[in-house]
């Protein structure tokens, strides 16, 4: 047995997992990686590239380029053009990201599934009574990203970003064993708000990231500063950014989760059920009609 199969079989032991990552100083442990991945010094960064794909298993032969300068470089990598083609179809919401498809469905009411037997209300999450009236009995998906995926994130559709609430919180993991076992976890945790008017329809579909253990940073093409745990800066944000279908919008430093929220009316794409796969740009909900 090689020692990546030990270490990935290691890594698939849920309650081990869960304690090595949710029982230890979280914002110590992320900013120390978040400090360490910048490292450009070559022994370092082949070292921290080295370990983590013990872990992981990230296809870098999609990378825009050959070599990375550190850790974090190569986590935020761009891909090769054309790799992700965007659905073109204007009554498809396409998803923004690559993901593992996690509770998806219609909102009960303001009750969001986080996992079975654990939910929160929009409220909980959204913090925005606007927002909340709009959301009621509308449609969600929740999208996990893993630590060797493309973390960046893009349009799923013509739009423009009018507004952002960011939320400073705890960076719980995201993972499966971690969404089961704690309450309101995504409320908990590091999140933006980041309310997007459609090009089609007026419709307002609301993305939200949320920032997971060694990552606790998102950065957005709109702002002109990162959001992470030692962001000072307004909670609210007036935005006015356009973005065509498909087009980047920002990007997690580590895997991470995004949850997308669009009003009763819309339906999923067919295929989007709880474990599935999708790629960034593939159909993930339609619109009205």
């Amino acid at each position: 047995m090689t020692a990546r199969s030990i270490l990935a079989r290691f890594g698939q032991q849920e309650e081990l997992n869960f304690l090595l990552t949710n029982r230890i100083p979280r914002r110590l442990a992320t900013q120390f990686v978040g400090w360490i991945s910048k490292i450009r010094q070559p022994l370092v960064r082949d070292l921290s590239i080295g370990l983590w794909r013990l872990f992981a298993d990230p296809d870098l032969d999609e990378a825009a380029k050959p070599a990375f300068d550190s850790l974090h470089d190569c986590f935020i990598r761009e891909l090769k053009p054309g790799l992700r083609p965007i659905d073109p179809d204007p009554n498809v919401l396409v998803s923004p990201c690559d993901a593992i498809v996690g509770a998806s469905g219609t909102v009960d009411g303001a009750v969001v599934i986080q996992a079975k037997g654990l939910s929160y209300t929009l409220h909980d999450l959204l913090d925005d009574p606007v927002l909340e009236r709009l959301y009621h009995d509308g449609r969600y998906v929740t999208l996990r990203l893993t630590s060797s995926m493309y973390h960046r994130f893009h349009a799923p559709h013509d739009c423009r970003v009018v507004h952002l609430n960011y939320f400073s919180g705890d960076t719980w993991n995201t993972n499966p064993i971690a969404v089961s076992r704690v309450e309101k976890l995504y409320c908990k945790n590091e999140h933006a708000v980041i309310q997007t008017r459609l090009g089609v329809g007026d419709h307002v579909v609301t993305l939200v990231p949320v920032a997971s253990i060694l990552v606790a940073s998102i950065r957005l093409r709109f702002l002109d500063v990162p959001l992470h745990l030692a962001y000072e800066g307004p909670r609210a944000v007036h935005c006015d950014a356009s973005f065509r279908k498909g087009e980047e919008m920002g990007w997690f430093e580590l895997g991470s989760t995004i949850i997308v929220f669009a009003p009763d009316g819309f339906s999923l794409a067919d295929g989007i059920s709880q474990g599935s796969v999708i790629k960034m740009g593939q159909p993930l909900l339609l619109l009205p009609g």
